[in-house]
């Protein structure tokens, strides 16, 4: 390139010469007054000018002809290298130079933003970049994924999953950290939204890091909920075992003196009625086995076994829940359907522990069908891997809907709707899940739909 600039700088400086020359010669016969060498002299300035003029022309527009074909991706620009002028063989190689390097910049550029696309798939953050005017530049296929959308162009297509959601967007600033509830086919999620901000070429940026915070919420929810248990079991079994202890013993006592003679029993008892403490003793003891029972399942909340994962088929296991269910509820006539794909579905996990899961899941859909005496019930079970092969186990029931303002808590301990519901099923079978390293949702639909995700 060097040689180029050296070689073309000689050239023009040499016609520039030449043209002094013409003019100085042109300023001389002028003084002589000779026409003839006036015209000549004349003639050959002007033959230079137009020269110079007509090769700057020529360079121009092959430049231009450059950018407009880079401009247009047009990668069969090229000029020809076999001029017979050498000024032109000279230029047309080196605009060849700049053709190749310009190409080879733009292509490698291209490659990077594919790189950097490949990257952002495969990242478990959504990531999502807008302008001020809601427009999207740039997202990935887990913001999609978590929005619950094929395409996305612009902020307000995102009206159609929560009418509040493209305003909370568009109003975000650098460094504010959102938190969003979403509702979708999939179930509902807990959004987390980070902002950062950049300007490229004069334009503000947003760029949203998004993140579901199901699982870290519904693990600290749990977690704070075995440590207060941990709290109650302690400070209650202190003081109901001995409250049971002596109210056991008093009734004993009672039993003893009423074997003997009444005399005796009636001096002793220092005219106390027998019948009203007799009354007050068996209401103590059934107070106190009542809150023994109560820690029991607080303990059996929080004394869950380490699981021990094993490869097991899901079919198989299916079936296995299925009759178990049928042979607990030997008169219901409520049909179940199994559909597994593939055939010979694997699943890594505790079975024991997560025969237990199915098991009150089974329960609660049957239960729940009866009560509202459905003629036609059906509990439909599905097994299946999704986009990110992770494995879901489906629990469907056509019983009755669970209200939105009972589905919110439904995971709590202790919350039933059932008269003489321990309340503590749903909340072991996600205590379970999370320990299985997975997850366990309802999902609002036509049908009443528990999904168990195993990652």
């Amino acid at each position: 390139m060097r040689h180029f600039f050296r070689h073309i700088t000689e050239r023009y400086l040499f016609r520039l010469l030449t043209s002094l020359v013409l003019a100085g010669v042109v300023v001389l016969t002028a003084i002589s007054g000779n026409i003839l060498w006036i015209s000549l002299s004349s003639l050959l300035l002007l033959s230079s000018i137009y020269w110079q003029w007509k090769l700057y022309r020529m360079h121009t527009q092959k430049i231009l002809f450059l950018l407009d074909a880079i401009e247009n991706n047009d990668v069969s620009i090229h000029f020809s290298e076999q001029e017979d002028i050498s000024d032109h063989r000279i230029v047309n190689q080196a605009l060849n130079r700049i053709a190749s390097i310009l190409y080879n910049v733009k292509s490698e550029t291209v490659q990077q933003e594919k790189y950097y696309e490949l990257i952002l798939d495969c990242i478990s953050t959504g990531i999502l970049v807008l302008n001020d005017t809601g427009a999207i530049y740039q997202k990935n296929n887990e913001a999609l994924r978590l929005l619950g959308l094929d395409v996305l162009t612009h902020t307000s297509q995102l009206s159609r999953i929560d009418a509040r959601l493209p305003e909370l967007l568009n109003r975000c600033h650098s460094g504010d950290k959102l938190q969003t509830r979403l509702s979708n086919e999939r179930g509902t999620m807990n959004l987390s939204i980070r902002v950062s901000e950049i300007t490229i070429r004069q334009e503000h940026l947003c760029i949203l890091a998004l993140n579901d915070i199901n699982n870290e919420l519904d693990e600290k929810e749990i977690d704070s909920w075995i440590r207060l248990i941990r709290v109650l079991t302690h400070e209650i079994m202190n003081s109901v075992t001995p409250i049971t202890s002596l109210s056991d013993t008093l009734l004993a006592l009672l039993q003893e003196c009423e074997g003997t003679d009444a005399n005796s029993c009636s001096s002793s008892s220092d005219g106390i009625d027998t019948e009203e403490l007799r009354n007050g003793l068996q209401t103590i003891s059934s107070t106190g086995k009542g809150l023994l029972s109560f820690v029991e399942n607080y303990r059996r909340f929080t004394r869950i076994p380490k699981p021990e994962p094993s490869l097991f088929y899901v079919k198989g296991f299916l079936n296995r829940m299925v009759e178990l269910a049928r042979h607990q509820y030997p008169y219901s006539r409520i049909s179940f359907r199994l559909h597994i794909v593939p055939d010979d579905l694997i699943l890594y996990a505790d079975e024991n522990l997560i025969s237990q899961v199915l098991i009150n899941l089974l329960k609660n859909a049957i239960q729940a069908i009866e009560t509202e005496k459905i003629s036609e019930g059906i509990i439909t079970i599905r097994a299946h891997c999704n986009e990110s092969e992770a494995v879901l186990i489906e629990v469907a029931n056509n019983g009755p809907h669970i209200p939105s303002e009972i589905a919110e808590h439904i995971f709590i301990p202790f919350f039933t709707t059932k008269e003489g519901g321990s309340g503590i099923g749903l909340s072991i079978s996600r205590q379970i899940m999370r320990l299985s390293g997975g997850s366990l949702s309802l999902r609002s639909g036509k049908e009443t739909t528990f999904v168990l995700k195993f990652n």
